[in-house]
């Protein structure tokens, strides 16, 4: 059941809107789980759905968001929704659920409580895998997908990678540090980023608690890595990805550095789907922000969806 509260939008620290309502929902096993409601609910347009990646939350989104839910020919509403465990969702005791079925279960009872029987899906990394997988359990609730750095072969460099990262990074004591660390991370993949584009990244990446950065997600998450041989081949998702509904429109983004996403896997998936939009987001790697000219690129290929009825 959806818990929307007043239905006022959000506010910041100062008072300032931030252009969207905070909304609530139960998952089917009782967890509250928390999404970013923008736009009109009653926009003539398709909505969005975004789903993050494995540990991040709807606060990636938020540029997209505020891009298509305030389009001056296409406004749109647009929900980025925090999986349990992240963001401002509950924790899941049993770390056994986090993984992309049941997350893909807590997306489409969002999806049902909120009022959205069908959108375009925007994942990111993680989320393009629970967009894959419902695009299969469930067809009739994609109008479209777009794939943020995320394909049916994930590579396993990329993963050996995560992994020593998640759950596993010191806290950073200031926001210049954190700054530091993320840098010291991914700086040899996202060679494209300014300064001020780090300091953004952080404030994705963390949460602000009383001016200190503060961790964002169940540190649990880092056991469900624990089972993957990086010796051996990686479980792929290409049954999935050939079982989306045929004539669904596709684009995928890939980071002109990623290690997750190379560029034989984004042509092997365009001979699997020939009707699919690719493009290449230069000097970074997984997964591109979303961000700049990136926004236009998307609104772009959600407005065709429109037009297609």
């Amino acid at each position: 059941m959806a818990d929307v509260g007043t239905g006022e939008m959000a506010a910041s620290a100062a008072g300032e809107p931030t252009g969207f309502r905070e909304v609530t929902f139960r998952s089917n096993d009782g967890l509250k789980l928390f999404a970013r409601d923008y736009g009109d609910p009653l926009a003539p347009n398709m909505p969005v759905v975004c789903l993050p990646g494995l540990t991040r939350t709807s606060r990636d989104f938020h540029d997209l968001a505020m891009h298509l839910a305030t389009d001056r020919e296409r406004p749109r509403r647009v929900l980025a929704l925090d999986y349990r465990g992240r963001g401002r969702s509950d924790d899941d005791r049993n770390v056994d659920n986090y993984n992309p079925l049941t997350e893909m279960n807590d997306v489409v009872d969002g999806m049902s409580a909120l009022g959205i029987p069908r959108a375009v899906i925007i994942g990111t990394s993680r989320g393009g895998i629970i967009a894959m997988i419902m695009g299969v359990a469930r067809p009739a609730m994609l109008a479209g997908l777009v794939l943020n750095d995320i394909g049916p072969m994930i590579e396993a460099r990329g993963l050996a990678r995560i992994k020593t990262y998640v759950g596993r990074m010191p806290a950073p004591d200031t926001w210049d540090d954190a700054v530091m660390l993320l840098r010291r991370l991914h700086g040899a993949q996202f060679t494209a980023l300014a300064h001020h584009d780090w300091e953004a990244w952080a404030r994705l990446t963390w949460r602000d608690e009383g001016g200190v950065p503060k961790g964002d997600y169940d540190p649990a998450l880092a056991t469900t890595l624990d089972g993957i041989e990086f010796d051996k081949p990686v479980p792929n998702l290409w049954n999935e990805f050939r079982a989306l509904p045929p004539g669904l429109p596709l684009l995928v983004i890939r980071g002109e550095n990623s290690d997750l996403l190379t560029p034989a896997t984004v042509e092997a998936m365009a001979e699997a789907r020939p009707g699919m939009t690719s493009l290449v987001v230069e000097g970074e790697g997984h997964a591109p922000l979303l961000r700049g000219p990136l926004l236009a690129r998307i609104g772009e290929f959600v407005a065709t969806i429109d037009k297609s009825g």
